[in-house]
């Protein structure tokens, strides 16, 4: 899936009916998130099980929907007491590689600017 590097990964922390759809999930972005589905921001939910994931977005003139179940094993889905929790991509392809979002090791980005 190609991200834009400015794009906002939103998790749901908690779990969320896998029956509802592109409506029922984007009513809860903007009913219970207090959020814009049509921000172009990804929206992500998991299921009690921890094995499927769903995520809405806003793309141009539609809404689309991703939808990935496991076979076997099971995410590593954050718990926390909020509702929502804000990742950027490289955490978000670490979740759907089955490892943790808080990677110790990873390097951390660097800002920095140059002097002339």
């Amino acid at each position: 899936m190609f991200l834009p590097s400015d794009i906002k990964v939103y998790l749901t922390v908690g779990n969320t009916d896998m029956r509802k759809s592109i409506d029922g999930l984007s009513l809860l972005v903007s009913e219970h998130l207090n959020l814009s589905p049509f921000s172009g921001h990804l929206f992500a939910f998991c299921n009690r099980k921890r094995n499927t994931v769903k995520i809405l977005y806003w793309d141009r003139n539609g809404f689309c929907l991703w939808h990935k179940r496991l076979e076997k094993h099971s995410f590593k889905w954050p718990t926390s007491k909020a509702e929502v929790m804000t990742i950027g991509k490289r955490e978000l392809n670490w979740l759907m590689d089955g490892l943790s979002i808080h990677q110790q090791d990873a390097h951390k980005p660097l800002k920095y600017s140059t002097v002339f």
